[in-house]
């Protein structure tokens, strides 16, 4: 007999929802509320409606840490707000027995592309000594931006972060279809 496995569910959503989110920092290089807001109720009903209140709060919980963690780096002039709510979407979608996978495969693909990114531009090296000087700057004045490195400047390598996200959302999946 056929079983749900609602994990897979979660983790596809998470997917659709980061793709989605993706498509739109690529093509126009921010990620708008009028996506990000609905996808955050849509996860939230998911997980309501598949497993009930305690369901509803583990989502709601799990969005608000992935959100939270996201917050710092955008407070840090790092990534966009747009970055933050769409994590926020993929964490109530995916739930929160996906969110401590979630944020590492993002971080993972997040740094192999910027590696790549950096290649790309032929600035590895430039990109490394940069990493160094937000290490410095942040270590000595906590979150607030370094005044040349940070979203802000036109100038810096920018990698559209959703992509990373989705990324990380893929991986979840096919790591729960071959588990299966």
């Amino acid at each position: 007999m056929w079983k749900l496995n609602t994990e897979v569910v979660y983790a596809a959503c998470c997917l659709l929802c980061a793709t989605v989110g993706a498509v739109f920092d690529v093509t126009i290089r921010r990620i708008p509320n009028a996506f990000t807001l609905p996808a955050i109720g849509f996860g939230l009903l998911l997980h309501f409606t598949l497993g009930g209140w305690r369901q509803l709060g583990t989502a709601a919980a799990a969005g608000l840490f992935c959100g939270l963690i996201f917050l710092l780096f955008h407070l840090a002039g790092g990534m966009g707000g747009g970055d933050v709510k769409l994590i926020t979407a993929a964490g109530c979608n995916a739930g929160l027995s996906l969110i401590g996978p979630l944020l590492i495969l993002t971080s993972l693909a997040g740094g192999v592309m910027a590696v790549g990114l950096a290649l790309y531009h032929r600035r590895l090296k430039e990109t490394l000594f940069n990493m160094y000087a937000l290490a410095v700057h942040h270590g000595t004045v906590g979150l607030a931006p370094h005044p040349e490195f940070n979203i802000g400047n036109a100038q810096t390598l920018r990698l559209p972060y959703a992509l990373a996200i989705a990324a990380g959302s893929a991986l979840i999946l096919c790591l729960l279809i071959v588990q299966r």
